[in-house]
């Protein structure tokens, strides 16, 4: 109902009173006050209304950019689990042991790793696969302190690598997987770290190099999963 229509009623009332009775006239002055009063808490009622409308579309449209975000990220980490599981799969189905790795030097005997040391290792890894990469990161770095002599040094190198890789902190990631390429050069990592090292390069735009890696790798170890992988790569930027 309309203001128009709701004042009618008074004003004929008013109208109909004519110069009547002092009493008739106050009643009708008091009904259009209270139409008034009811008219203002109308118009209060709809700006509330238009007020509330606005907050809901503005939430709608944060939801809908945190949603995009989400999937964004999503995508990308199906896209790494992808490509580890095939560098993985390669890994298993490669007919032997590659022969073109260059000969490194005499390996010094491993540290068998301790129970303690195995239980630290093995609940970074558990925070890296629930998704928590900056815990992981976390318990690896005091890994690598605790037990430097560890076994499984090349390993927790190179999850430590994958976490910050994970992150986007490709700057941080790259000297993870260096170290492995430098100091480990006989640990089953040293492949899946020359490939992720030029994968860090690439993602921090470093294009030449990130290409010259990617070429070492199919053309000194051609026929392993890495090979494969650093090929495809090499594909996928037209080269």
């Amino acid at each position: 109902m309309t203001v128009r229509k709701m004042m009618l009623p008074a004003l004929a009332a008013l109208l109909a009173v004519g110069c009547g009775s002092e009493d008739q006239l106050r009643r009708v002055e008091q009904e259009v006050g209270d139409l008034k009063l009811e008219v203002f808490k109308l118009r209060q009622s709809v700006e509330d209304g238009n007020k509330k409308a606005q907050v809901d579309q503005q939430a709608a449209a944060e939801a809908r950019i945190q949603d995009r975000r989400f999937q964004a990220d999503l995508q990308e980490s199906l896209r790494q689990v992808q490509d580890t599981t095939r560098v993985l799969n390669n890994r298993l189905n490669s007919p032997g042991k590659v022969s073109s790795r260059p000969a490194a030097a005499e390996p010094q005997p491993a540290t068998t790793a301790s129970a303690e040391d195995e239980r630290a290792f093995n609940a970074a890894v558990l925070d890296y696969n629930r998704g928590n990469y900056s815990l992981a990161a976390e318990g690896l770095d005091l890994f690598l302190t605790t037990y430097p002599q560890s076994a499984k040094r090349p390993d927790a190198l190179f999850f430590l690598g994958l976490c910050q890789y994970n992150l986007r902190a490709y700057v941080k990631a790259q000297p993870a997987f260096e170290r492995i390429i430098k100091d480990h050069a006989a640990s089953p990592q040293f492949l899946p770290a020359k490939l992720k090292r030029a994968q860090c390069l690439l993602k921090q735009g470093l294009k030449p190099a990130a290409v010259k890696s990617f070429r070492e790798l199919v053309e000194g170890f051609s026929g392993s999963a890495e090979a494969r992988t650093a090929q495809q790569e090499l594909s996928d930027l037209g080269l």
